[in-house]
């Protein structure tokens, strides 16, 4: 099992990092959550990983905290939730905000997560609710106490566009993507921001 990775950050995109470690590239599979707290590339990054084996594919996957990571293999333990939905959650909501959730029995935010449904989130509910223990101390004791600080990114490729295409590629459809993103839109801001607000307000956090 690979748990941790420390090395030079040679690409990041939306949903994915490229680390370089020890002459060896490592493809990372990331949800957005730690993507928005990634640094400039070649420089040092930490991520938390899980290594995932199936017959058709080996997958890393890796994140900023160490609770993000732990709460992903309780989710990909709950029956219907892969890996891919389960970093489909964490996209959109961090491990604080799942852990609220389930505590407040909250349904509303889980359904609008691209994949969740009704029966799905009541599952989530349900099932996670036993094991959430398992995180609260670590919740309780600070969260993301980190290897990995927010770095806004200095790219000024279209933000706007390139917002909308993570959205999209999140699973959301094209129509909201770009609501979404037009709603918080202003001036100046990165395709970083512009993600973030863009979830935030497509997802309540309470």
């Amino acid at each position: 099992m690979i748990g941790r990775i420390r090395g030079l950050l040679i690409e990041k995109s939306p949903g994915h990092v490229l680390l370089e470690v020890g002459g060896i590239g490592y493809e990372i599979d990331i949800p957005y959550t730690t993507f928005f707290h990634l640094p400039e590339q070649g420089q040092e990054l930490i991520l938390h990983t899980h290594f995932s084996v199936r017959e058709d594919a080996q997958s890393l996957y890796g994140f900023a905290a160490r609770l993000d990571r732990d709460l992903f293999r309780l989710l990909i333990k709950v029956n219907g939730v892969g890996p891919k939905l389960a970093v489909g959650i964490l996209s959109g909501l961090d491990a604080a905000q799942f852990i609220r959730c389930v505590e407040g029995r909250d349904t509303s935010a889980l359904v609008k997560l691209p994949g969740v449904g009704k029966k799905t989130a009541e599952r989530l509910l349900i099932e996670m609710a036993d094991r959430i223990g398992q995180l609260e101390g670590q919740f309780v004791a600070g969260l993301g106490s980190g290897e990995a600080q927010p770095v806004k990114s200095t790219s000024s490729h279209e933000p706007v566009d390139e917002a909308e295409a993570a959205l999209i590629a999140l699973g959301y459809k094209p129509q909201e993507a770009t609501r979404a993103v037009s709603r918080v839109a202003q001036e100046g801001m990165t395709r970083e921001e512009l993600i973030r607000l863009a979830l935030k307000n497509m997802i309540p956090t309470t």
